[in-house]
This record gives structure tokens, sequence and C-alpha cells, in this order.
């Protein structure tokens, strides 16, 4: 992940609650600098005015589109062109698609075809399309639970139980057949590649979805793999190795 590289922030006004803004900038500024932040919609319309209060103090560029024509969605053909207008001025190196439409597929795929890399932010009833054709794709669900544990254990405790739920057989398989991809000659894998080629495989994979916030416990809560750190030599640097034992 380059911290450093430069993004284009593109929000559905249409499609994403005005509520989820900061936790949304806040996980954006991790995968890099949002240079450019821009939102579409028909700001005529009374279900964008929650979205108008927080655009300045959040330095977010409104884009006026009216809907010409009923039943044919304008903002996301707007956008849609904003973002190869971009795209061709190359002063961006990957995009934030934020939007739980499935429209933005192509677009995904076409930004991802010239180099891009791109980052889909969306609602759990985001279409699989949409997900699999980003680089990653983050549920800004588990965005608002984060906000939620920090000011109230209790919740903490119920979130976290149903995420934890949520680990079904075919999660676990999905790790422990990317350790297998990954493992030496004694079954070894190195957890970080495991991540990075689970991101590959799935971009919605994140532990988040199932109420931890990093890889390794996520891992270290499921019985059928083992965990390992190795101290590097002549250094207090750990490295994290996985294998699986059932």
């Amino acid at each position: 992940m380059d911290n450093n590289q430069h993004l284009a922030v593109l929000i559905d006004g249409d499609n994403i609650p005005s509520n989820y803004v900061k936790e949304l900038l806040e996980e954006i500024a991790i995968y890099g600098n949002p240079t450019l932040k821009r939102i579409y919609g028909d700001w005529t319309k009374p279900s964008l005015n929650k979205w108008k209060k927080v655009l300045l103090e959040n330095a977010i560029t409104p884009i006026q589109q009216y809907g010409y024509t009923t039943g044919k969605n304008a903002t996301d053909s707007a956008m849609i062109i904003d973002a190869m207008d971009i795209l061709y001025s190359k002063k961006v190196n990957g995009f934030c698609l934020v939007s739980s439409d499935s429209d933005f597929t192509r677009l995904a795929v076409r930004l991802r075809e010239a180099g891009m890399v791109v980052y889909g932010i969306g609602e759990k009833k985001t279409p699989n399309p949409f997900i699999v054709a980003c680089d990653k794709f983050i549920y800004l669900e588990i965005l608002k639970s984060e906000t939620e544990q920090e000011t109230n254990n209790a919740i903490q405790t119920r979130v976290q139980k149903s995420k934890i739920d949520k680990i079904t057989p075919a999660v676990v398989n999905l790790i422990k057949t990317t350790i297998s991809d990954l493992e030496d000659d004694d079954g070894w894998a190195f957890l970080g590649e495991v991540g990075t080629l689970l991101q590959k495989k799935q971009p919605n994979f994140d532990p988040r979805n199932y109420g931890f916030q990093k890889l390794t416990p996520l891992i270290n809560s499921i019985s059928k793999f083992e965990i390992e750190p190795r101290k590097l030599p002549k250094s207090n640097q750990k490295l994290i190795y996985v294998r699986v034992i059932s």
C-alpha cells in the first residue's frame, strides 16, 4: 500500500448516506492522499440537503447534475465522464469510487486496465460485480461500527460477537487455500503475503467484516490455523507466519 499516492475521490451523492462522511474520509486517508474530492447529484433535490452541511467542512466539491430524463441516472453518467477526464489528466495514481451501484462496474474495470488502483466503498447491499471489479472494496457499515465501538462497550461486545459468528466454512476454506498457495516445504506461509493474496482473490475481504481489526487475530481465532512469530536476526522486529493444522 502506497500511502503517498494521489487519489481522486468520486462520491455518488444519490447513493451514499451523508452520515458516513467522517469515517469515509478517514478510511481513504489510509490508502493515500485524497487530492481531488467530488460528489455528484441533483442539488435541487431535498434528499441531498444533509450532504450540503458537510461539504464545506470536508472540502468536497459538489457537482450539479440535473436529471434530464425520468428513469435515467444522470448522476452516474456525469461521474463516469469526470472519471475518464481525470484519468487522462494523469494527476492521480488511483480512484476511490464511493457508491453501492453496480453501474460503476465497467468504470472500475476500465480504470484498472489503465493502470489505476481502484478502491470501492459502499454499503453491504453493493452487487458483487462492482465489488470484484475493484482492487479493494470496503463496506461502509464496518466503518460506522468502529465509531460505535469506541463510544459504547456494550455495543462493541454485541457487534463483535455478531461479526465473529459470520466466519463461515467458505471463509475458512478461502484462508486455507491461500495459505496452501504460498506455503513452504514445512507448510508455513508469511502472513503479509497471505493477506495480499486474500485481497486479490476477494476484494471485499477485510478482517473488520468479522469483528477483528487485523488479520492476525482473525486467523488466531480459528482453530484450524497455527501462528508463529519469528524474530528477525539482529532486530527486534517480528514476522508472523501461519500454517494449516487441520
